[in-house]
């Protein structure tokens, strides 16, 4: 690493310029200034939850040349990267786990840019980084989450790696309408679908698709009330706040897309999305009302349906589910790389992935015998 590079760690994004912050990533929304910096801002990210800023950036001069987004973690809350076993293991012998350093986007299973650079020297420079502030500390471990393919080369073999199935939507350039994408489905599945969609357009559904600065604020609040309802429903403590919303909003304006299910008149269900260039990426759904056909219509038909009409490329609907395989949604790798400061664990891990990482790999391959794609997966 250059010895013209000084290292600086910092609690806060808003001692960065948003300009300087977004020259180093792709447009990928969740590593954007303005939605990192709006958790912090608005209270979605607090230390007594586990979350302490801890951004890590390298300048030459007053030049921002790489960063990554990092937390010191005290506990595993809203990373969707499993680490609880691990955990365990340091415990049984009387070591301590957390802290720990986390390179992420906040409570967002959505793979992104992790290691932000103008080059790969300097990525490579961030990731020494990344070691020598987890070794200084005297915490247990680094862990990158949901990294891009591309910053594979930037991990050394100390790096551990891991993986996990998700279920993305992809067009392979000749779908223009909802019938293009339906066309290329076997018989079964694409009448399947097609019953879904007429259940809730029988039921007198209607769909109002919204950028940020399309949106009221009556109607970010609504979609704010539908995330806490699905919160509420499965017992856990929502983390955004209708401030964040409406943060985004402004500051996002045509990343933020919002879907609200109107029935009478009246909202019953939405789902919040963020977009890039060529991606949509679905994160939160809520529903009022309890309709066949509504949650698969309001968070996946009217994405697909949106990429359509925009000419977008890919749809992440979020973690989890294979009921997304059915709709067209396939299995889809996504990684993740993990720093273990003792070398004794690091080896005793090293096998423990690997094992992990053979039966993932043999789980999507199964999946993916069951597409319901006509012909080789699109």
């Amino acid at each position: 690493m250059s010895v013209a590079l000084e290292i600086r760690i910092l609690d806060s994004l808003a001692s960065v310029r948003a300009a300087d912050w977004d020259a180093l990533h792709d447009g990928n929304p969740f590593v954007s200034h303005a939605f990192l910096a709006g958790l912090e801002q608005h209270g979605c990210l607090r230390a007594e939850w586990g979350w302490t800023p801890q951004h890590l950036s390298l300048w030459d001069g007053e030049t921002l040349v790489a960063a990554a987004p990092a937390y010191r973690k005290t506990n595993s809350h809203g990373e969707f990267v499993f680490d609880h076993a691990w955990a365990h293991a340091y415990a049984r012998y009387g070591r301590d786990y957390f802290p720990k350093l986390l390179v992420a986007a906040p409570y967002s299973p959505v793979t992104g840019p992790r290691l932000l650079a103008r080059d790969a020297a300097s990525r490579n420079a961030l990731r020494v980084v990344i070691e020598r502030t987890t070794a200084d500390a005297g915490w247990s471990s680094a862990h990158v989450n949901f990294h891009t393919e591309a910053e594979a080369d930037a991990f050394d073999a100390d790096w551990l790696p891991r993986i996990d199935v998700q279920y993305h939507w992809r067009n392979p350039g000749d779908w223009s309408t909802f019938d293009d994408y339906l066309g290329a489905m076997d018989h079964k599945h694409r009448k399947n679908i097609r019953q879904e969609r007429a259940k809730v357009a029988r039921a007198g559904v209607s769909f109002r698709v919204l950028h940020g600065d399309e949106a009221s604020d009556d109607d970010l609040a609504t979609m704010y009330r539908f995330y806490l309802q699905t919160f509420a429903e499965y017992g856990n403590s929502p983390a955004l706040t209708l401030d964040f919303l409406r943060h985004l909003a402004a500051t996002m304006p045509r990343q933020l897309v919002l879907v609200l299910a109107d029935l009478g008149g009246v909202p019953v269900a939405g789902a919040l999305c963020l977009r890039s260039g060529d991606t949509l990426y679905g994160r939160y759904w809520g529903a009022i009302a309890t309709l066949p056909g509504l949650h698969f219509e309001t968070c996946y038909y009217q994405g697909i349906d949106y990429c359509l009409r925009e000419g977008l490329r890919h749809f992440e609907p979020g973690a989890q589910g294979e009921h997304k395989l059915a709709r067209g949604f396939l299995p889809t790798l996504v990684h993740s790389r993990h720093w273990i400061a003792d070398p004794e664990f690091r080896r005793a891990l090293h096998e423990w992935c690997a094992q992990e990482a053979q039966s993932i790999r043999g789980y999507a391959a199964t999946l993916a015998a069951s597409s319901p794609f006509r012909n080789a997966a699109p």
